[in-house]
């Protein structure tokens, strides 16, 4: 029989988080020829997007689904992922390098006895090995790690591997695995999101990034605009959000989020290193700031000087047009 890969998948709102998706293709990267299983886990009704991850490139996908699985714990997840890793006793597991995956990851290594390389964003094969790539020191450097025994256990930056193509003819099998989820020592009693709505930032492929020169809360509002007509969502410096201007779920930086999408637009934003840390391996940056000798210009592709209450809208009502 050959290699196995354990693809650990998640959900956000009823449906798959993008990374889940980017995910299965990296597990192909690693070994095309490895049966790919999927894993879910949940409260119940989840065999929908289990099913997606087969049209995504699943050979099959095996959900776990309990009571106490509604709202994420370490302790439940833990159980269910140890209870499948330990019947499909995979050469490999994948999953994205999300808030769960940082927390749950590390745990499931260590009582797999198991190495776990982290937030990769690049997979190569040199020698007859598979090198993986991962950033350092804030963005600064990256590193090539190679696994060279025992199982391969590696979480994924989103938004660095590209998904496999949809292919809804494509068959597997979705099966549902008995696990008695019990001992939970957390009580999750209400779950209350602060993130902006539609895009998932931390997967968004456009952000529009506002820092302290929006100067208001009010300033954000043509930020929603521009990025609602790219299709995109909006972040945030920590100085925009330590000045109130937005809530720190947007935060982008070293002590906030990693975002690594198509399109950066930083807009009154200075250019911190702690900021860069979070987004500097954005694809196309495009800075606005009417101070020409900010750093953010010296990792922008496109650099516009001027005033961003007057850039801002003519660039919305710009995209619009080219959009209808």
């Amino acid at each position: 029989m050959g290699n196995k890969s354990l693809v650990i998948g998640e959900a956000k709102a009823g449906a798959l988080r993008n990374v889940t998706l980017e995910a299965i293709a990296a597990a192909k990267q690693m070994d095309e020829d490895a049966e790919i299983v999927g894993m879910l886990c949940g409260e119940s009704g989840i065999g929908d997007q289990a099913q997606e991850m087969i049209y995504h490139g699943a050979d099959r996908v095996v959900t776990v689904e309990h009571n106490n699985l509604q709202t994420y714990t370490p302790e439940g997840y833990g159980q269910a992922i140890m209870a499948v890793a330990d019947e499909e006793s995979p050469d490999a597991i994948v999953m994205g390098h999300t808030a769960i995956g940082k927390d749950i990851t590390p745990k499931i290594a260590s009582k797999l006895d198991s190495g776990l390389i982290s937030d990769a964003i690049g997979i190569e094969h040199e020698d007859g090995e598979t090198v993986f790539t991962r950033p350092i020191y804030s963005g600064k450097a990256f590193e090539k790690k190679v696994i060279r025994s025992g199982r391969t256990f590696v979480t994924i930056r989103p938004n660095n591997i590209k998904p496999l193509e949809r292919d809804s003819s494509q068959s597997g099998t979705v099966s549902t695995k008995d696990v008695d989820v019990k001992d939970i020592h957390t009580v999750i009693k209400d779950v209350i999101r602060k993130g902006s709505e539609g895009v998932d930032l931390s997967e968004a492929n456009v952000i529009v990034a506002g820092g302290r020169g929006v100067k208001s809360e009010e300033g954000f509002k043509p930020l929603y605009d521009l990025a609602d007509a790219l299709g995109g969502a909006v972040g945030a410096s920590r100085g925009a959000c330590d000045a109130e201007y937005c809530d720190y779920s947007l935060q982008i930086g070293q002590t906030g989020k990693v975002v690594t999408p198509d399109l950066y637009i930083a807009v009154g934003v200075s250019g911190a290193i702690q900021h860069l840390a979070g987004m500097s391996n954005s694809k196309v940056i495009v800075a606005i700031n009417k101070d020409a000798e900010s750093n953010i210009f010296n990792v922008a592709d496109y650099g516009i000087v001027g005033d961003l209450f007057e850039i801002i809208p003519t660039l919305t009502e710009e995209v619009k047009k080219i959009k209808s």
